[in-house]
């Protein structure tokens, strides 16, 4: 009997702790990724994985419903557009909080945007090409003033540049380099720079609550690395970025769900039009058109991209295919015509960058570089810059030709125009390109409120673009995720926001 009753009790423990266990294991998930953090102050983040932790620990005025591009309010209870389009006056949610417990109010709001604009880090041009002004009428009111209606403001509203900062922690004069102090669902408990992030709840959340209580997010240097965590169990959720031949097995592989899903990612090669010879438009013009598309899709990403002829994405309004296909015997005509030749080639140097992008960023560089190299007329160095010199270098014009991606800031035309060819705007990019003419068709088209007119102007400005060729578009990518099957709440967001928020253990 007492055997029996020995048995018992350690079955019972055993029981106990499965349950202990199984229950504790329902309260975090781990994300592992090949992406790197550069920024985490709002005035200042502009690439995509910094972004895409501030859009879970942080929120704005308004934000996309998840899966949608529809803008629904956020902080705010609701908003007013002036009849002239000048004035949008935001009225609060009352009783909001930033985590560690001082208001978000309308001061905030006036301080942050402020404070973002006369930092004047990257993205800071979204807001300064059109705010005026912004005024607090009371603490749960205020008004942004616009220099020029903008239809698309609303949703700049909804972007990282625009979400508040405590004026209690974040200095009015200098980016913040702390643990971002939160508005959203989660906060950052913990932060080791290239090794792992840790969000954890926000306790003074305004929402419904994070599915779960803690995401870790490990950071892994390349994919092959990814790809042995997540074939050994060390992660439940692959994202960002694994090798195509990678993600080609794992979606035959039933020990894992793959999610594939449209993405307004493109890449494009850059030219920094004030260094020679990309200074030179025929030059650009040349080059255009020794670009072979079908082959980086097919050899580098085995057909998971989609060749690109515009910066608009397929899919969104005012697309349309502009730039040249891929003729090298056009590239060669231009060349002579420029004087070079087999003894006299055009020497350039294309830059990449080798882990930001992922682990193809390398093949991608080498393959440009053998097509051009293909016409007999071009000789073309590769060089490569770690991400945070590589951002460096083309703010200070170091890199002649280099490699780029883009996500959007907010899910319009203007956000695949305006940064990258409107005079004041382009140097973020760091191609310095300037023509009044596209500044003007630029302009008109924010200023213009219905699809049809603003597609007619893009389709001028695009049409232009293909001249001076200030830029190649290479390709559209598309999202991917890779989670174990007890993985829930995957949204493939057609802004690409990654909603750790989401996700939970079924």
């Amino acid at each position: 009997m007492k055997k029996y009753s020995i048995l018992m009790t350690i079955l019972l423990l055993v029981v106990f702790s499965v349950s202990i266990f199984a229950i504790s294991a329902k309260n975090y998930v781990i994300v592992g990724t090949t992406d790197k953090i550069t920024s985490l102050d709002p005035a200042k983040a502009y690439e995509y994985f910094s972004d895409n932790i501030l859009q879970n620990v942080m929120t704005g005025l308004v934000e996309y419903i998840p899966g949608t591009t529809k803008i629904v309010p956020s902080l705010a209870k609701s908003w007013k557009i002036s009849s002239d389009g000048l004035t949008y006056t935001f009225t609060l949610k009352k009783g909001l909080k930033f985590s560690n417990g001082d208001p978000i109010n309308a001061q905030a709001f006036k301080f942050s945007i402020d404070r973002a604009i006369s930092l004047k880090q990257n993205p800071s041009f979204l807001l300064a090409d059109v705010v005026k002004d912004v005024k607090v009428i009371d603490d749960l009111t205020f008004d942004i003033q616009l220099k020029y209606p903008f239809a698309p403001f609303i949703n700049i509203l909804a972007f990282t540049i625009s979400y508040p900062v405590d004026p209690k922690v974040y200095s009015a004069n200098e980016v913040y380099n702390g643990l971002p102090v939160a508005s959203g669902p989660y906060m950052v408990k913990k932060l080791v720079r290239g090794q792992e992030i840790e969000f954890v709840r926000n306790p003074n959340y305004y929402g419904k609550p994070a599915k779960t209580p803690i995401i870790l997010v490990k950071i892994f240097r390349a994919a092959n690395n990814l790809y042995m965590a997540l074939m050994s169990g060390e992660i439940d959720v692959a994202y960002r970025t694994l090798l195509p031949q990678q993600f080609a097995q794992i979606k035959n592989n039933k020990n894992f769900v793959s999610y594939v899903g449209k993405s307004p990612f493109i890449r494009e090669v850059v030219f920094d039009v004030n260094v020679k010879p990309f200074n030179n438009p025929k030059v650009r013009e040349a080059l255009s058109y020794a670009v072979n598309r079908a082959k980086i899709s097919n050899e580098v990403f085995m057909s998971q991209v989609s060749p690109l002829y515009t910066l608009i994405p397929d899919g969104m309004w005012g697309h349309k295919d502009v730039m040249p296909h891929y003729n090298p015997s056009k590239t060669v005509s231009i060349l002579k015509s420029l004087g070079y030749s087999k003894d006299n080639p055009l020497k350039i140097s294309l830059w990449y960058t080798p882990s930001h992008y992922g682990s193809t960023e390398s093949d991608l560089a080498l393959t440009i570089k053998n097509v051009f190299e293909a016409t007999g007329l071009i000789k073309c160095d590769v060089k490569y810059a770690e991400w945070a010199t590589y951002i460096d270098y083309w703010t200070k014009g170091v890199m002649g030709m280099f490699l780029l991606g883009w996500y959007p800031d907010y899910f319009d035309p203007d956000d695949y125009m305006w940064p990258f060819l409107e005079s004041k705007a382009s140097p973020s990019m760091g191609s310095y390109y300037s023509n009044k003419t596209i500044d003007e068709l630029l302009l008109d088209a924010r200023l213009v409120s219905d699809i049809p007119g603003r597609t007619a102007l893009y389709d001028k400005v695009q049409d232009l673009m293909v001249k001076e060729a200030p830029y190649i578009p290479l390709f559209q990518g598309q999202q991917q995720v890779v989670t174990k099957p007890n993985i829930g709440g995957i949204v493939m967001d057609p802004v690409q926001i990654f909603r750790y928020y989401l996700l939970y253990k079924k």
